[in-house]
């Protein structure tokens, strides 16, 4: 369970592992666990249907897109795996609540913790601790209490089964090897062993299917002979991507070869088919511009970006303000970039795109070579470099929208969290060559997704929950029209500008200031407080006293004030 068989939930495990708050993807492996339990290995799922029931973001991405049941039980497995395991260890001596460990629960209930992992997709909470200085997964005991009391036949009967000795591993192997030679199916032989030895099947099946990964030459059950189908080919890259993390040798690639009754040489011209196949059938999504078919200046586009060794010392030496939340701390590690620089990073980005889409185009997937493969990894790679550079250094501009737009009650994690969605999309669809600052067109694309999503969320996911027709009626997509976006945004300028007028002019500069209305970075009251010469406290005073007089002059003139 290495790999995703689907790509969609690949990059949604990326997005989250990367930028999602903490508090977000804790909540986002129980909800992966929740719809894992409720999956039917039988039908197939709409991928915007299971990205809305694991992050609560209604995706308008992979809209035609559906997973198979199987396909789906394993990659949210594998979701809530990967995101559990990005979350920071809480120590142990930090809980609030009673807590214990896997192999405390384990000897509890005289359980595998393979059990307790078949538990947790029942719905036994766990999170990530740091014991002794190791981090490993912790229960709270409230949580199996209650668990326990909820599911007292699935404990019972985990009970029942303790671990297998190697005597009794060599019994059902022993019984295999008989029961096969009399014809009988991997799927038969578990069963009349099960029933035998008093075992569950999936135990007997595991046990044997074990033994013939570890030993192919002597495979109970060997992978049949003949033309290799689709999924065999899937599963022969899935075994080479694992073996090639840990170390590829030729040893190895003979092992899976064995495995699949095949030679050293066909496993790598299935993996670089099945590669190249997958690659030609996704699609480039970039903003085209005629320069980059011009190859006097591909090396001014692929070059550094201007000033990156002024800001790389910026980056080193960056330093949130005083009166930032600690968990938002993070989003003032990375400066913000300059015109310049942000109008080169958006030309790479989508020009290495452009030369993706090219390549794809030459690619015969039949005839596909390692370096072909190489170059395209490589180009995904530089691309992604490209686009995280863009989004860390904009993230506080969802923060400050977020804070804008929190009501009383509400998380800000749950509002940065749908921004960061707006902010990615944002940044896939900014036309460079308009040459207007990406900030503009960011702020106001996340500003009309909260205005959308928040008085919706609480419809959205009723609907989700009762199934009904109207799941996924579309709307249209204003969040990332730009020119209407651009307009907006001169127009609301425009208005505040009027409002502004009816300000005495220190009030007037406090706002501004305090808001960037002029463009520039939002000021902490500390820092406007020694601009004026004034107490951070007064700052504040003066503030809040201009908004309320900002509200009831567009309330007379009938003007939205954000």
């Amino acid at each position: 369970m290495s790999e995703f068989k689907t790509k969609a939930l690949k990059e949604l495990a990326e997005q989250q592992t990367r930028f999602a708050p903490p508090v977000r993807r804790q909540a986002q492996v129980a909800s992966a666990l929740k719809l894992l339990a409720e999956i039917d290995s039988s039908k197939t799922y709409p991928y915007q249907y299971v990205c809305f029931r694991v992050t609560e973001y209604r995706s308008e991405a992979h809209s035609d897109l559906l997973i198979g049941g199987e396909d789906l039980r394993h990659d949210l497995e594998l979701f809530a795996r990967r995101v559990e395991r990005s979350l920071p260890a809480l120590p142990i001596e930090q809980t609030v609540e009673p807590m214990l460990t896997l192999d405390e629960v384990s000897k509890r209930f005289n359980v595998s913790t393979k059990t307790i992992s078949r538990w947790r997709v029942k719905g036994l909470a766990a999170r990530r601790l740091k014991v002794n200085g190791r981090s490993q997964l912790g229960f709270p005991q409230p949580a199996v209490e209650k668990f326990v009391a909820d599911h007292r036949d699935l404990v019972e009967k985990g009970a029942k089964f303790s671990h297998l000795t190697e005597s009794e591993k060599d019994d059902i192997l022993r019984l295999a090897q008989e029961l096969r030679d009399g014809g009988g199916t991997l799927t038969d032989v578990s069963k009349k062993i099960a029933f035998k030895l008093g075992r569950s099947p999936e135990a007997i099946r595991y046990t044997i299917k074990n033994f013939d990964r570890g030993h192919p030459d002597h495979a109970l059950f060997p992978t049949a002979n003949g033309p290799l189908s689709a999924t065999a080919k899937e599963q022969i890259v899935r075994a080479m991507n694992a073996k090639h993390t840990a170390k590829l040798t030729g040893d190895t690639v003979d092992t899976i070869a064995k495995r699949f009754g095949r030679t050293r040489s066909s496993m790598y011209r299935v993996i670089n088919e099945v590669r190249a196949k997958e690659l030609v059938r996704q699609p480039v999504d970039y903003i085209y511009n005629a320069e980059f078919d011009d190859p006097a200046r591909a090396n001014e586009m692929l070059a550094e970006m201007p000033g990156l060794a002024e800001f790389d010392g910026k980056r080193s030496g960056k330093s949130p303000p005083k009166d930032v939340p600690a968990h938002m701390i993070h989003l003032y590690e990375w400066p913000l970039l300059s015109k310049e620089q942000e109008q080169h990073m958006f030309r790479k980005m989508n020009f290495l795109k452009h030369q993706l889409h090219k390549f794809q185009e030459s690619l015969d997937p039949t005839k596909a070579k390692v370096s072909d493969l190489i170059r395209v990894e490589e180009l995904k790679e530089a691309i992604k470099d490209c686009r995280d550079l863009l989004i860390s250094c904009n993230q506080r501009l969802v923060y400050s929208q977020a804070k804008q737009k929190l009501a009383l009650g509400e998380s800000i994690d749950d509002l940065v969290s749908d921004g960061n969605m707006s902010l990615m999309r944002a940044v896939e669809k900014f036309d460079y060559a308009r040459g207007n600052k990406f900030s503009t067109y960011a702020t106001w694309a996340i500003m009309k997704n909260f205005a959308r999503s928040i008085p919706d969320a609480k419809t959205h996911k009723q609907r989700y929950m009762t199934g009904h027709d109207e799941l996924f009626e579309a709307k249209a997509d204003v969040r990332t029209d730009e020119q209407e976006v651009l307009a907006a945004a001169d127009a609301a300028r425009a208005r505040v500008s009027r409002l502004l007028e009816h300000l005495d002019a220190r009030t007037r500069e406090v706002i501004r200031m305090r808001t960037g209305l002029d463009g520039s970075e939002e000021m902490t009251l500390e820092q406007i407080g020694q601009h004026f010469g004034i107490t951070k406290e007064r700052v504040r005073q003066i503030n809040v006293r201009g908004m309320k007089q900002l509200r009831e002059w567009a309330a007379k003139e009938n003007v939205e004030v954000m």
